[in-house]
């Protein structure tokens, strides 16, 4: 029983515990940066502080001394250039209001002129209808005429 127990607390620690690999992979994350890199990100850490340090104590100035000439200058041109967006935009809005109406009185004249060319059509397909009605009647009046004539003739 013993020896049942401690074969199934390996199989446990073989599947379940990881310790041993998560051991021997943090050596050798350690091993990679202490070894291999040495101090190089350390040294990086102190060039950049050393270059932001020369920057706030050097550049800051100059460069807020820039920025009280320049900000009011460039705040004036967008005050400008918002302006000049502004009139755009009113006379685009007026241009497409002229245009709408434009489109709405051509669409009428179209309109009516769609009804105009359908009320001609249909005078002149009942003028036409008329006309052969009329010459079918006439047609019918000489052929009953002819015909009445050879019952004559005949008889």
């Amino acid at each position: 029983m013993t020896e049942l127990s401690r074969e199934v607390g390996e199989v446990w620690s073989r599947l379940f515990d990881h310790r041993p690999f998560l051991n021997g992979e943090i050596k050798f994350m350690v091993k990679e940066f202490e070894e291999k890199r040495g101090d190089r990100e350390v040294e990086n850490l102190f060039s950049i502080l050393e270059k932001l340090t020369e920057i706030k104590d050097n550049q800051v100035e100059k460069i807020s001394k820039i920025a009280e000439h320049s900000l009011p200058v460039l705040n004036e041109k967008l005050e400008q250039a918002l302006q000049l967006c502004d009139n755009i935009e009113k006379e685009y809005l007026e241009v497409h209001k002229d245009c709408e109406q434009r489109r709405i009185q051509k669409r009428e004249k179209r309109q009516k002129e769609w009804d105009q060319f359908i009320d001609d059509m249909n005078f002149k397909c009942k003028r036409i209808d008329n006309a052969f009605e009329e010459k079918e009647e006439e047609l019918r009046d000489l052929y009953a005429d002819l015909n009445h004539k050879l019952n004559i003739a005949n008889n």
